[in-house]
């Protein structure tokens, strides 16, 4: 399934896409958080199911489609270099910030106020940022609590996957010399289009994931090269955390980040960003 929040008549809320990508189908919760929270794959079918036979869909052209969990509850936990060629990639732009030392995951949280819509604005902070970049990124979204989990069983722990764009500020995080400012800047995390439920996509995932300004391919590779993959994050973090359910979990960039390129490509006002991901779908967002 693909799930969704949307506004319409000034209301926000939950549903589910049709197959044909045209209509939503109104789901009966109040946010998405509470539905990863409560609902099992056949409530939300069931609902789905009674939402069409008693003709509440909606066009979905007819709706304001919101980022499927506008306010996360606690910060998107993120995957820094987590592919190889980006790893190298941000050692030539600067290696003091982010040569790694050792082969193990490198792990930092991102501030999400309100994530943007997948087709919303990315605010330029001008006179705070002046290097600002992109980094296209598959959000894993856990289903239930998850505490030393085994990596044979971390599918199970998977409630669905989202596309986010890690939106980073790289003069900021290098100059601080940790990254949690310089990404988590309001406006900083698109997000969307929608969840695509975990029984969608074969686990471990091996997606294809791009991104493009402009129409420039900039990004192109697949989830299949991570470095530290899900089934091991989940293990690693489980052993002395608690992740609760609706936990975002960002799993890297892949090379074509604007700091990548000689000279680098950051964003202007005007740039348009599209990120996009095999089986998900795309968002595109314009910097202002």
């Amino acid at each position: 399934m693909k799930l969704l929040t949307y506004r319409l008549g000034g209301r926000q809320a939950v549903g589910a896409l049709t197959g044909d990508g045209k209509t939503v189908l109104p789901l009966p919760y109040p946010d998405m958080n509470t539905l990863i929270e409560t609902a099992s794959l056949s409530d939300l079918r069931s609902a789905a199911d009674a939402a069409e036979r008693t003709g509440a869909s909606v066009p979905l052209d007819a709706v304001e489609l919101l980022a499927p969990i506008p306010r996360p509850r606690q910060d998107i936990i993120c995957l820094g270099m987590n592919y190889r060629a980006h790893l190298e990639e941000a050692a030539r732009y600067n290696a003091d910030a982010f040569e790694k030392q050792k082969p193990v995951a490198v792990y930092f949280s991102k501030r999400v106020t309100e994530a943007v819509a997948p087709g919303g604005d990315i605010p330029r902070h001008a006179g705070l940022v002046e290097r600002l970049d992109y980094e296209s990124e598959l959000a894993v979204i856990l289903g239930k609590t998850a505490r030393n989990v085994k990596a044979a069983e971390a599918g199970e722990y998977i409630f669905g996957y989202t596309i986010i764009n890690d939106v980073s500020a790289r003069d900021v995080q290098t100059g601080h010399k940790q990254w949690y400012f310089g990404k988590g800047l309001d406006g900083f995390t698109p997000m969307g289009p929608w969840i695509v439920t975990a029984d969608e996509i074969p686990f471990p995932p091996a997606l294809d994931i791009g991104s493009t300004v402009n129409g420039e391919v900039r990004q192109k590779s697949n989830t299949a090269l991570f470095l530290t993959p899900i089934q091991e994050v989940l293990e690693e973090l489980t052993s002395g955390m608690t992740l609760l359910p609706a936990t975002i979990i960002a799993t890297g960039t892949p090379a074509g980040s604007g700091m990548g390129f000689d000279p680098p490509k950051f964003l202007k006002t005007g740039d348009v960003v599209e990120c996009t991901i095999q089986g998900i779908g795309s968002i595109r967002n314009t910097v202002r």
